[in-house]
């Protein structure tokens, strides 16, 4: 789809050789997130206050504009039905072949043709390599990946932007938080995105969710936000999201002194780009090395942004019960003191800050707690390092990795238990079905 009279000049989707957009007037480098950056990528590539510029990072800026084109032409498809039977349509192409159809959409069609066949330089090898390489990374670096992701998500400001107007982490924290859990774990099993794989279904059926909430969102928040903040859920955050949960906890133990090869980085990488193909990333984001996409993610996270609106209405909905009116509320609020000096340890004081200032817990202290988390991380990843070099310690990565990430397997079983309380048993990623054609989520 090629920019129109009735389009901003950058509404369309990338073709080679068009010249590249600018980043949208929001994407512009920040302080907050100068000092994560340079703890996860600073003995790798130079980092600055301002990323260096290059031809990969000037494409993650031109990609900023737009969405997943296939599956939002799926979706704009589903909405032209104006009948429920497109979900029906996907989960039967899903299963059992998009042959099966008896009329399918043309846009269903031209997804399945990316779908059904992975590009040429996907090596399954490669990819169930790099997915143990993933699991038997320490668990301080694992918790490096969830703090940075969640604070991305909810001080960055096109992530944060479109949770925060969703309104599902405040109205339906429980089926959220056990979607995210549940597709962290299954995406961790071997084989996990073979095309007949539920793993791989389910992966489709999120990205459908996207692409829903990415509709609703360009629709309510009209050109004025597209011209300042580019596409919502654009393809380039999916492409960040993806190369900076697959490196970060690797760096984390590479600097914390459990060093990682090349090879071993490149495979992690790979693990992950099939991740972000299967997702909907335009094939000429994906990187091929561990060096490429660094430099993807120290752009992305340096333009992540300052917190929008929405952060204070999430943190502050998360921190109600919070008072510091009574002495029993002031001790509660003393007893964070923990929780927030990881987070400040896994992220920055001032990330931390940010993300409190509205709320009672804006003042809590954190450098004690954030230095003794620190020594403990540190020691883990050096105990593992230890273990790294003692014999039989292939054979221990393999058995780790042998069925499921047991990190996010724990993680998950908190969360169904969580969600079981208030009546929440299945994740069927079908929150958003009705969402694309309104302007405002249903949720």
């Amino acid at each position: 789809m090629l920019p129109t009279a009735a389009k901003h000049p950058n509404d369309y989707y990338y073709r080679p050789g068009l010249p590249l957009r600018p980043p949208p007037a929001r994407a512009v480098p920040s302080d907050l997130w100068f000092e994560p950056r340079k703890a996860m990528l600073g003995p790798w590539i130079d980092v600055r206050p301002e990323p260096v510029d290059t031809p990969r990072t000037r494409l993650m800026a031109d990609h900023l504009w737009q969405g997943d084109e296939p599956m939002d032409a799926v979706v704009a498809a589903f909405g032209r039905m104006r009948a429920p039977g497109g979900r029906r349509m996907l989960d039967q192409a899903l299963a059992h072949g998009i042959d099966s159809l008896d009329d399918p959409l043309p846009e269903l069609v031209n997804l399945f043709a990316l779908l059904d066949n992975p590009p040429d330089w996907y090596d399954p090898d490669l990819w169930e390599y790099g997915r143990q390489r993933w699991i038997n990374v320490s668990l301080a670096g694992k918790m490096a990946m969830g703090v940075q992701d969640f604070m991305g998500t909810f001080v960055g400001a096109e992530v944060a932007s479109a949770v925060g107007r969703t309104g599902r982490f405040v109205k339906d924290p429980y089926r959220r938080g056990l979607e995210s859990s549940v597709w962290f774990r299954s995406v961790t099993a071997p084989r996990a995105l073979e095309r007949t794989n539920p793993i791989f279904h389910d992966t489709v059926r999120v990205r459908l969710m996207h692409a829903q909430v990415r509709a609703m969102l360009r629709r309510s928040w009209g050109d004025e936000h597209f011209a300042q903040h580019g596409n919502p859920i654009s393809n380039a955050t999916t492409m960040g999201a993806a190369v900076t949960f697959g490196l970060s906890p690797m760096c984390f133990d590479h600097v914390h002194g459990r060093r990682g090869s090349t090879r071993q980085f490149d495979a992690v990488m790979h693990y992950w780009a099939y991740i972000a193909y299967v997702f909907g990333v335009a094939e000429e984001l994906i990187p091929r090395s561990a060096a490429e996409g660094m430099e993807q993610a120290d752009y992305m996270v340096a333009t992540a942004g300052v917190a929008p609106q929405w952060t204070a209405t999430m943190a502050g909905a998360a921190t109600r019960r919070f008072t510091s009116a009574t002495p029993a509320g002031r001790l509660q609020i003393a007893a964070t003191a923990p929780l927030l000096g990881a987070l400040a340890y896994y992220s920055s004081e001032p990330l931390v800050r940010t993300l409190f200032a509205d709320t009672a817990l804006k003042s809590v202290p954190l450098r004690p707690f954030s230095a003794l988390v620190g020594l403990a991380a540190g020691t883990e990843v050096k105990v593992r390092a230890l273990d790294d070099r003692l014999p039989g310690a292939r054979t221990r990565m393999i058995r780790r990795a042998r069925h499921i990430d047991p990190m996010w397997d724990r993680n998950t079983r908190i969360a169904r238990y969580l969600a079981a309380r208030v009546g929440i048993r299945t994740t069927p990623f079908d929150q958003h079905d009705t969402t694309a054609e309104q302007t405002r989520c249903p949720i």
